[in-house]
């Protein structure tokens, strides 16, 4: 098996991709395909010792920068690293893509590319945080910045499932997000939503405020993507700022730095489980191979987590599992009662939507 690496992806690159290629494979014994310029990820890999490790390297002469447009310059840049890598996952010479490049560029990569899972309209990019009772899940966390109540409907049918293989997690809470626990509140889209949510199977509790997301209330947290991308970058500023103000309190006086030196291991435990790079990256649900979308900012150690994710996520077959689970022979197991929207819910797709018309930009 093998992990293709969107080398020339973020805004470290080639350096930290190729450096979190070395940790994976060197540490966990993974192989991984380089795809970027081969001059420079062949410089990188003699600075840290990687050329007899089993990595290879596939050469691209683009990159699609981040601030370009995704939909068209993923069609455009075919010699790009992020296109060709998806080519290679298409044709199975990879079995699954990591990539801290343009976020919006992978999600139209892995949609004009590898395709969506039938029945399923909408990926979701499926975001793990540190909670109170472990982690929690943030589905969509920035594929959809507009989406439909059957939408958010799918996006707990696949966090469920991910949840379920990965974690081993046999009935994991579900909540959507919202501006209060009453069914008044939200909006249009969160009503909507809740309503077909509580007619199926699934461990719903309903509606749950933004307290509620790392209290441990609920494991997988379902709303559309801009605001889950925005949910995901407010809790990266405020864990950066405890942090932050921890260590300039350490810093105040001779007694601070004191009880620091008893303090520090707990310290640092905290440190660690706030730090985004020890969650790896975030794999993007619903399409037919595995793709993980990291940090745009990622270090060698987010890299090397992203790569073992997606190594776990072929290992456990997470995409066939998702097929499976969600196939429309499934809908008595899933579905509690009829609703006139829950026939929106599984989508097979026509000419139009196929070529992705539908598709809205992602952000982040």
């Amino acid at each position: 098996m093998k992990i293709a690496v969107d080398a020339m992806g973020g805004d470290y690159a080639p350096e930290m991709a190729v450096k979190g290629a070395v940790l994976a494979a060197r540490d966990y014994n993974l192989n991984v395909l380089l795809v970027g310029d081969e001059d420079r990820v062949k410089e990188e890999l003699k600075k840290n010792d990687g050329l007899n490790l089993p990595i290879d390297i596939h050469h691209a002469s683009q990159v699609i920068e981040m601030g370009e447009e995704p939909y068209h310059m993923i069609r455009k840049k075919k010699r790009s690293s992020l296109r060709i890598a998806f080519e290679l996952v298409k044709q199975n010479e990879a079995q699954a893509l990591v990539s801290a490049g343009n976020s919006g560029a992978v999600v139209y990569g892995a949609l004009f590319v590898l395709k969506r899972v039938k029945n399923i309209s909408r990926p979701g990019i499926a975001t793990l945080m540190p909670s109170l009772s472990g982690m929690v899940m943030v589905i969509d966390a920035g594929a959809n910045t507009i989406c439909k109540p059957q939408n958010l409907v799918q996006f707990a049918l696949m966090g469920a499932v991910y949840f379920k293989h990965t974690f081993g997690l046999l009935d994991p809470r579900v909540g959507v997000l919202s501006n209060g626990e009453e069914e008044t509140k939200g909006t249009e889209l969160t009503r909507l939503a809740n309503e077909l949510l509580k007619k199926t199977s699934l461990n719903y509790v309903g509606y749950i405020e933004g307290k509620d997301v790392f209290s441990g209330k609920v494991d997988i947290v379902v709303c559309d993507g801009f605001v889950g991308n925005v949910l995901l970058k407010v809790s990266e500023g405020v864990a950066e700022s405890i942090i932050a103000n921890l260590r300039k309190e350490f810093e105040k006086s001779f007694f601070s730095r004191i009880g620091y030196l008893f303090a520090q291991k707990s310290f640092l435990n905290l440190k660690k489980r706030l730090d985004y790079s020890e969650y790896g990256g975030a794999p993007l649900l619903g399409v037919e191979k595995p793709v993980i979308i990291c940090h745009g900012k990622s270090n060698d150690r987010a890299f090397m987590n992203a790569i073992r994710v997606a190594n776990e996520f072929v290992q456990k077959d997470i995409t066939g599992k998702l097929i499976e689970e969600l196939k429309p022979h499934e809908y008595p197991t899933i579905l509690k009662k009829p609703h006139s929207l829950l026939k929106k819910i599984f989508h097979h797709g026509g000419e139009k939507e196929k070529k992705g018309a539908e598709i809205e930009e992602s952000e982040g």
